[in-house]
């Protein structure tokens, strides 16, 4: 089996405060919208928001909580990308949890979350690889 992730979805308590956030932050386009669920078309990937009730009706689960022990990642091609993406985000709803600094293996990264405090790791990673749709390869 060919290692991949397909679509993840977050769960959101507020479909419109969700969207500002990934359309105004990122900058993102849905390619699906309805009352319940947001899709974005990213890099090989689908990014689902889907309110949360809903969520757990369609998983057959109670109980989903944030923030969860994850953090999904965003990486940019240059260093100078990864603050003005952070205010972006936190202008847009989010809330910035650690400014950008460099981590002890070099590079830049920041962490801003969502609106349901799904916490995003914005990053620029000299050793990773990226292509200009955005996939990034991973190497030190």
């Amino acid at each position: 089996m060919k290692p991949a992730v397909s679509v993840i979805t977050l769960g959101t308590t507020d479909l419109a405060r969700s969207r500002r956030f990934y359309g105004e932050g990122f900058g993102w386009t849905p390619v699906y919208e309805s009352d319940v669920i947001i899709f974005y078309q990213l890099n090989g990937i689908v990014l689902g928001t889907f309110l949360t009730a809903e969520l757990e009706t369609d998983m057959n689960r109670t109980g989903l909580r944030t923030p969860g022990a994850f953090a999904l990642a965003h990486n940019v091609a240059t260093e100078r990308e990864v603050a003005p993406l952070i205010e972006a985000l936190a202008a847009a709803g989010g809330r910035i949890i650690r400014p950008a600094d460099a981590p002890p293996h070099g590079g830049l990264r920041g962490y801003v979350t969502d609106p349901d405090d799904h916490a995003w790791e914005i990053a620029w990673n000299p050793g990773f690889a990226m292509d200009d749709a955005g996939n990034v390869t991973f190497g030190l």
